[in-house]
Order: C-alpha cells, then structure tokens, then sequence
C-alpha cells in the first residue's frame, strides 16, 4: 500500500512537469533616442541604438521556448532612454519639466514602436517583469507622468527603483552616484523653490553634456564614444592638434564660468567642480566603488553600467563585481580590440535549483541567425 502511494506521488510531480526556473537579466546604456529615421525622413545623426531587432529577439529569446514558464525578471539598469541627447521641438533642454519630458519620451517611442511592442509582449507573458533602475541619461524617468505613460504603452506595471535595487545579496544600480559629475541629490530630486513649476535637478555632467558635448559632438560626433578616453586625447593631440587645442579651451572656460555662475539651478559648490576635473570622471572605472559597496556582508555581487565597458571582478569566491556594458558603438584604441566594436553584453543571474546564492555570468547576445541586415551608417 505505501509503495502504491508512492508511485501516486511521483506520478503527479511527473505530470506537473519541471520545476520553473528563475533568472534575471540585466542590461543597461541602451541610449535609445527617436530613432534613425527622423519624422521629416531625414537622418538623425544623434541616434546612438541601432539595434532593434537584436533587442527584439533578445526578449523573445527569455519570454519563450526554453524560458516560456520561467520566471524571468528584465533589469533596465540605467540609460535606457537618451533623454539628454533628444531635442524638444528643436531645442536641447537643461530645464526639463514633466510634461516637457513626457513628451521628449512620447518622441523616443514613436522611433521605436516595435520595440516597445516586444517589451509589450515579454510583459504579457505569465512570470514575465520588468524593473527600471533610473540612470543619469534618463534621469526624466523620474517623473510619475513618464512611468505612467511607460506603462501605458507596455500594459504592464513596470517596478521602478530611483538609485539602487536590493535582492538576495545582488546589489544593483547604474553607478552614476559614485562619481561627482554625475552625482544626483538622492534628497532633492526636483527643484521647486521660486520656480512656476517643477524642474528635474540635474547634477553638473548633465548640464555639461548639454551645454558644451553636444556642440563639440557637431563637429566630432564620435568624441564621447572612443575607449579609452586618455589614449584618444594622445591621439588628437598629434592628429587634430588645432581641433584638440580648441576643445582644450571650452572645456577649460566652461569649467570657469561655471564656477562663478549665478544661477540658483546650477549652484555647485567650487570643490564639487575641482573634483570633477581631478577624478577624470568622464569615463570612470567603477571597479573601486564595486569593491567598496562589497564590503557590506549582505552584499556578494555588485552590477554597475555607465562605463560602457562590460567589465568582470572577483575579489573572492563569494565577491563579484559585473559591468554590464552598453549596447551603443565603440571606437577602441587599444591594440587588442582596436577599431569599432559592439558587444550588446549583458549580465544572466540564474538561481541554483538547490537553493544557493544566485550566481552571474557575463553574457553577449549574439541574436538569431540572419543571412543579411543592413549596414549601419550615421
């Protein structure tokens, strides 16, 4: 009789199938702006993300087949959306309203539709979700209206998180708060003081892209996607002397005139901007500051973006640090990888089935087989 129900049992797990599997997926500095192909059919030089339909099929990939009754958390990491580098009615913008936002980020959709259709459809899936950390680009999705449209479009409740996303001793964020140009006020999101309606804070590097990158990018578009960034000033000193002595010049005079600014929004103190020119902070390795973080003995892993350089640690067995790089292009000066290159990387957390600490691992999406695709030209 005990063997009889004993069989019952095995019987019924066999036929409830496999255990579902948990896994999640972070990606991070997309920069999607509104597209290649601008309304007026002319081509939009800022657009950094040509990869829809490798996204696409990156979401169909971990919401079917294999992963169809898994549950799979999607973790957008920071950067998602360009908001810096898209205009509003012709105009770049450092006093960014609500609406003003809602609709620079109404602009980046209508760029990508299908790719808002396949987050639409990875949501709709059962034990499908998807978290948005908050990163320096898209600092805009901050606002409750742009959350609401967001999710809107996806029909779904995406789960947003402002700095940092906490779970089982993976600790998470864009890693934007560990430099001084880039440094949000964690307390002051928004100004409002004297102001007919709330603006977003942005913090110096945010007013810097804006107000000088993005003149320079008018005549060097590729200036701020070229690793690393020491080696590239070498090299233009050499090559374009003029061009590099001119730029040379504007940084330094956009550094003063900020200093002595008396604008109530841009009111830095003077030692915030001498540490920004001492940490070199515009592309940082964010490695030190991973370590740091690993110091709390409820944290194991660290997953940081914003460099755009994926990047591996492991400090012991049980402290890693992950840099899940970017889906954007990079002009690489170093001899091993030297040229353009992109890696659309990742970073797969998965779940042991024997109830251990999740583990991650580096990945790079590589899509689905095609014979052709278009070139991409900017």
């Amino acid at each position: 009789m005990a063997d009889s129900t004993t069989d019952v049992g095995e019987q019924t797990k066999a036929d409830a199938g496999p255990a579902k599997k948990k896994i999640k997926v972070v990606i991070s500095d997309l920069h999607i702006g509104k597209g290649r192909v601008l309304e007026n059919g002319g081509l939009n030089s800022l657009e950094e993300f040509y990869y829809d339909e490798k996204l696409i099929e990156f979401l169909h990939y971990y919401s079917t087949g294999l992963y169809r009754d898994d549950e799979v958390e999607l973790i957008v990491n920071g950067d998602f959306f360009n908001f810096l580098q898209v205009d509003y009615r012709g105009h770049f913008l450092t006093v960014v309203t609500e609406g003003v936002a809602l609709e620079v980020l109404k602009s980046i959709i209508r760029g990508h539709e299908k790719v808002f259709k396949a987050f639409a459809d990875f949501a709709s899936r059962p034990g499908k979700t998807i978290t948005y950390i908050v990163g320096n680009h898209d600092q805009a999705m901050l606002w409750p209206g742009c959350r609401n449209y967001l999710n809107q479009v996806l029909g779904a409740s995406v789960k947003y998180k402002n700095i940092v996303y906490f779970f089982d001793g993976v600790h998470i964020e864009h890693g934007h708060m560990h430099e001084a140009a880039n440094r949000m006020d964690p307390k002051k999101f928004f100004l409002k003081k004297d102001l007919p309606e709330p603006i977003l804070n942005f913090p110096f590097g945010s007013y810097f892209f804006v107000e000088h990158v993005l003149k320079v990018k008018q005549k060097h578009p590729h200036i701020d996607k070229i690793r690393p960034f020491s080696k590239m000033v070498r090299w233009a000193l050499l090559n374009e002397t003029g061009s590099m002595i001119e730029i040379f010049f504007m940084t330094i005079w956009y550094f003063i005139k900020s200093a002595f600014i008396s604008d109530p929004r841009k009111a830095w103190p003077f030692r915030r901007i001498i540490q920004v020119i001492l940490e070199s902070a515009i592309f940082p390795d964010l490695s030190e500051s991973a370590r740091k973080v690993l110091q709390d003995e409820r944290v194991h892993t660290v997953i940081f973006g914003h460099s755009h350089v994926y990047q591996y640690r492991q400090w012991s067995s049980d402290k890693e640090y992950f840099n899940s790089g970017t889906w954007t292009e990079i002009t690489s000066l170093d001899i091993v990888s030297l040229g353009k290159i992109t890696k659309l990387t990742y970073v797969l957390i998965e779940y042991p089935e024997d109830g251990s600490r999740p583990r991650g691992r580096l990945k790079e999406w590589k899509g689905y087989h095609r014979i052709e695709e278009d070139v991409a030209v900017s």
